[in-house]
């Protein structure tokens, strides 16, 4: 196996570490990145049908050694979806369908457009930053709206899901860790009495719908609950936030505006072309070859997304963004038993919040260079300073 170096903190590659995935798929088979010190998957190929193994899974087979400052953090992860395996994984899964399904966000669409509409009122005169004034608003507005808590509880949930998030990042550190473990406290504390209420005063929001959903019998418990809740704010609001950020640099950068007629194909060049999370990590259950490469049972591997999407054996002059290329198939969402659940509705906002801009304010102009912030996993600008 070929091995690799790369800081994934380094800053060369925080601004663009897509010359060093081109590095990387020269190779056969995986290949191995010091760094991270397990072997990775870069080709689309490769990408796709890794999600799809079943001989790979989420949950380590070993139990994790958590320090005490940080058993707050992992008591919530212990129940989310993103880290099991079914058939805990399944049950789970199915419950939440059942609450979150797609004539439910569907119907967000049209609040969507007025929540757009309203932010765009609220712009400055001058320069703006779109990603605090735009992007980040408006993925953590509908899901406070979405699970039924106070709209002025936003500013918050948006604090608490930077804090727990940066847990997945190459630069954590014991000051992050602290600030996850507090946070993820302070969410769950909220959400267990925010729950209670709604058991004796349901109302149509998430929260209710995942109270009353059934299965065989079977209901989440109040821990499932809360760990749900908390998964779609983390895992929908960041990724949503860094791919409405991401893709407004590439249009801007490049003088392009998205319509409502071209909303679909633009968003998935977006997701192919600089998506919001880079890196997957499975755990081999099976020893076996995988992409060509023997490997252990307990052995991790890496699913490179950020790769996957520019592999010229996939796409068409994969470096080139063009919001009219003819979709293909794409893993900025992931793939297989644990495919993204909030998928719909980050590409439902994303499709009504490019053209509503571009409709609205048909003559931004970036002030500054777009600057991705040391983030990694996550792919996503520190600003996007425009000017009306």
């Amino acid at each position: 196996m070929i091995h690799a170096t790369q800081s994934p903190t380094d800053p060369d590659f925080v601004q663009n570490p897509y010359p060093f995935y081109d590095t990387l798929r020269q190779n056969p088979g995986l290949v191995w990145w010091e760094d991270y010190a397990m072997p990775c998957a870069v080709r689309h190929s490769d990408v796709h049908a890794l999600f799809r193994d079943k001989r790979l899974g989420r949950t380590p087979l070993s139990a994790t050694q958590v320090p005490p400052h940080l058993e707050p953090f992992y008591a919530v992860e212990a129940h989310s979806m993103l880290e099991l395996e079914p058939p805990r994984h399944t049950r789970l899964r199915g419950l939440v369908l059942r609450a979150f399904t797609s004539r439910r966000i569907a119907e967000l669409g049209p609040e969507i457009t007025v929540l757009c509409h309203e932010l765009i009122d609220k712009f400055p005169n001058g320069d703006i930053d779109l990603l605090t004034a735009y992007a980040q608003i408006i993925p953590v507005r509908v899901i406070a709206r979405l699970l039924g808590v106070p709209e002025d509880m936003a500013p918050q949930l948006l604090a608490w899901s930077h804090a727990m998030v940066s847990m997945y990042m190459a630069r954590r550190n014991r000051t992050i860790e602290d600030a996850a473990a507090t946070a993820a406290q302070e969410f769950t504390d909220f959400l267990r009495d925010y729950a209670e209420t709604r058991r004796t005063d349901p109302r149509d929001d998430l929260i209710t719908h995942l109270l009353a959903a059934e299965a065989d019998g079977d209901r989440l418990n109040t821990d499932e609950l809360i760990t749900t809740c908390i998964l779609l704010l983390n895992a929908g609001h960041e990724a949503t936030v860094h791919a409405i950020g991401n893709g407004l640099a590439q249009l801007l950068q490049r003088g392009l505006k998205v319509q409502n007629d071209t909303a679909a194909p633009a968003v998935e060049e977006i997701l192919r072309y600089d998506p919001p999370l880079h890196m997957f990590t499975r755990y081999v259950y099976e020893d076996g070859t995988y992409c060509g490469t023997p490997l252990k049972r307990g052995d991790e591997i890496a699913l490179l997304l950020g790769a996957a999407g520019r592999d010229p054996a996939q796409y068409t002059d994969p470096h080139c963004f063009d919001i009219t290329r003819a979709a293909k198939p794409h893993t900025a969402f992931g793939g297989g038993l644990h495919f993204c659940v909030g998928a719909p509705l980050a590409r439902l906002e994303m499709q009504i919040a490019l053209p509503v801009l571009f409709a609205r304010c048909p003559n931004l102009r970036l002030s500054a260079a777009p600057s991705y912030a040391d983030t990694y996993h996550f792919h996503g600008l520190k600003s996007l300073i425009v000017h009306q």
